[in-house]
């Protein structure tokens, strides 16, 4: 192991409660123990307005916190697993798979097994990667971890270098079905809104109205289904910005269901009695993440040289939150 330094920095908001700065990190770095930010802060990694202080220092408004992170980099071989993969398509040149909800697509922190690229080195050997990309061999692209749907592989220096190329001109095609909270105006749309990390929590991602900040960030949507106060959505990617769907979402008002990063394991829509709450409370517990799909795929073969497409049912979790919604009888009284 050998050791990677990092920086985060954090503006604390204008309204910001007086709270002790462990308590208030502990709530910004979700991968890291109450224990470890004590030590840390003893060790003097942690400064608020340029100066270190004491465990015991209390955050206020609008301090400027600045944390610096030691993190184990590995530098051993991703170990193969025997993972079932949902196989979609395969040949000489690329593989097209389902991924799960749940599984992550690549190692990283807390996430050395079980990956997806754990699955991908088992069943198939000398996979090339991307420049940058080191540790994630075949991949061009990833969905979260709560995220199902498809994701396409190369399987050699050649697919990788088309399939890179075409991610990077935006010519790949991708559609993603989403089931949100409330219905949009519009039957159909387009998000124009730069994407870039929320200042107050670097696990999330932020929309900037003015386009000042941040990265362009474009989603086409269309309402597939209105059902009382959900909507089925297919949203099509023009870019592809970590987060983008749920983010934009968020950013327009209609969260993606059951998402309680971006604010969707909420009651967002309809009314309050206790009965709906109920129901609300029961259908997080048929789908307990983000109701999200990568639907389908479409691009240029690298070596064929002609478009292909492909396609994906809704997960068995999405249905039956859809079908659980179709039954809900609104209060007549409502």
């Amino acid at each position: 192991m050998v050791k990677k330094k990092e920086t985060l920095h954090l503006a604390v908001d204008n309204n910001q409660e007086l709270i002790r700065i462990d308590k208030f990190l502990f709530d910004k770095m979700p991968n890291v123990t109450r224990s470890k930010i004590q030590d840390g802060i003893k060790l003097g990694r942690v400064c608020v307005n340029g100066n270190k202080i004491k465990p015991s220092y209390k955050v206020k408004p609008n301090d400027e916190v600045i944390v610096e992170i030691y993190k184990e980099k590995r530098d051993e071989k991703i170990l193969p697993e025997n993972i079932k993969l949902n196989i979609v398509y395969e040949d000489k040149d690329i593989l097209v798979v389902n991924k799960k909800p749940g599984m992550v697509v690549h190692p990283a922190h807390e996430n050395w097994e079980g990956t997806l690229v754990n699955a991908l080195v088992y069943y198939l050997k000398d996979l090339p990667e991307m420049k940058g990309n080191e540790g994630r061999p075949g991949l061009v692209h990833r969905i979260d971890k709560d995220t199902s749907g498809l994701l396409v592989i190369a399987k050699n220096e050649n697919a990788m270098n088309s399939l890179a190329e075409q991610f990077y001109n935006h010519s790949i095609k991708r559609k993603y079905q989403a089931i949100v909270w409330g219905n949009p105006k519009k039957e159909e749309g387009t998000i124009d809104v730069n994407l870039g990390r929320s200042l107050k929590d670097r696990r999330v991602v932020e929309g900037y109205a003015n386009n000042t900040v941040g990265k362009r960030a474009v989603t086409h949507y269309k309402i597939i289904e209105k059902i009382h106060y959900i909507s089925l959505l297919e949203c099509e990617l023009e870019t592809g910005r970590t987060h983008q769907i749920r983010a934009h979402m968020k950013h327009i008002g209609h969260p993606i269901f059951c998402d309680k990063t971006y604010g969707g394991k909420l009651v967002v829509k309809g009314n309050r009695f206790t009965n709906y709450k109920k129901f609300v409370e029961n259908s997080f517990k048929i789908i307990e993440r983000q109701a999200l799909h990568a639907k389908s795929l479409g691009f240029i073969h690298p070596t064929k040289k002609k478009e292909v497409f492909f396609d994906s049912e809704l997960p068995d979790d999405m249905k039956n939150l859809l079908d659980k919604w179709r039954k809900y009888e609104v209060p007549k009284s409502y």
